[in-house]
This record gives C-alpha cells, sequence and structure tokens, in this order.
C-alpha cells in the first residue's frame, strides 16, 4: 500500500513517529512535510495529501495537525477525498469500513502515540 503523509508543525512529533512505524512495516510512504516543529500554514500540506490521494497516485493518506480539524477542513474540500477525524480506534475503522475513508486525520496534541499506531 502506498500512504501519502503530512503534517503541521503540531503535528510534526506525531508524523515522525508513525512514519516510522509505516517503515517498519515496509509500507511505502511519501512524507509531504513539515519536517520541521517551526512554526508553518497547516492548509499547505493538508493540500498536498488531498491532492496526492484525490488523483489515484496515493491510495491512502495520513494528516496530522494540533487537533486534526483544521486537516480535516481543507482536505474534504478536495474532490474525491474521504477524510476522517478519528479520536479513537472504533471511529477509524468504520470511517473505513462504512464511510471508505481515504484519509485518516490525526490530531497531534491530543492522540496518543499508542492510540495512533493502532488506527
Amino acid at each position: 500500500m502506498k500512504i501519502a503523509i503530512g503534517s503541521d508543525h503540531a503535528g510534526f512529533e506525531l508524523k515522525e513517529q508513525i512514519k516510522n512505524i509505516l517503515l517498519e512495516r515496509h509500507t511505502t510512504i511519501t512524507d509531504v512535510g513539515t519536517t520541521t516543529e517551526e512554526s508553518v500554514d497547516y492548509p499547505d500540506f493538508g493540500l498536498k495529501v488531498a491532492e496526492l490521494v484525490s488523483g489515484e497516485k496515493w491510495k491512502k493518506g495520513i494528516l496530522i495537525c494540533g487537533t486534526g480539524v483544521g486537516m480535516s477542513i481543507v482536505a474534504n474540500k478536495v474532490k474525491g477525498v474521504r477524510a476522517a477525524l478519528a479520536f479513537d480506534l472504533y471511529t477509524a475503522i468504520q470511517s473505513r469500513r462504512h464511510l471508505d475513508a481515504n484519509i485518516l486525520v490525526l490530531g497531534g496534541r491530543v492522540t496518543g502515540k499508542g492510540l495512533a499506531e493502532e488506527m
């Protein structure tokens, strides 16, 4: 599976952790940034992932900002994107199983690493 991943500064730490988990599982990923915890504009990165997924070059995506709300709003403006903000495992599973979500959105300041890995 090919996964595009991106975050703003508030989601950077969790993005790096998730990226490492995916690489350990031999998942093909593209990281659109950001590359530091220095303040950036979240829409820039949300749009990059959403466009990759909507173009079907990448089947799935993961976006992370502080709460996940901003990335959800940005990603869902792109045609063909079904971004789901998940705060628990059940919501993450249901968003894929019943809504065919193609981007998982997480809140870097509200989602722990263990839960993020499960989702």
